[in-house]
């Protein structure tokens, strides 16, 4: 099966979300299973809203889903999985995704050099 391409901002963007210590913690934590999310941040030693932050940041990359349930108080509980993905890194994939870059270093969108300072002015 072949890997799927990926562009190189959006491999950017997929590395800056799982450079975090906390996110790969949350993403180890919820192999094998989903978690309910005060349960998930007593396992992990973390505050909930700020697993809040960083569960959100891994849905908005598409790596982990939200599915909430009602328990049988009505207490609607929110649990978590993993959205199942592999990805490899080589350096020909690399190369490849380089060549479609738009962001700058930064993050920011490249934008063409201003007249002004072509010349250096």
């Amino acid at each position: 099966m072949r890997q799927p391409e990926v562009t190189g901002d959006e491999l950017c963007r997929l590395l800056a979300v799982l450079a975090n210590p906390h996110r790969l913690r949350t993403i180890a934590a919820l192999v094998g299973g989903r978690a309910y999310v005060s349960q998930l941040a007593r396992d992990l030693g973390m505050s909930r809203p700020l697993l809040q932050v960083h569960l959100r940041r891994l849905e908005a990359a598409g790596l982990v889903s939200p599915h909430i349930e009602v328990s049988e108080d009505g207490k609607a509980m929110k649990f978590y999985e993993i959205v199942p993905f592999a990805l490899t890194l080589t350096p020909e994939m690399l190369a490849a995704a380089a060549l479609t870059l738009t962001i700058d270093a930064d993050g920011a969108a490249d934008r063409p050099v201003p007249p002004s300072r072509k010349n250096g002015d």
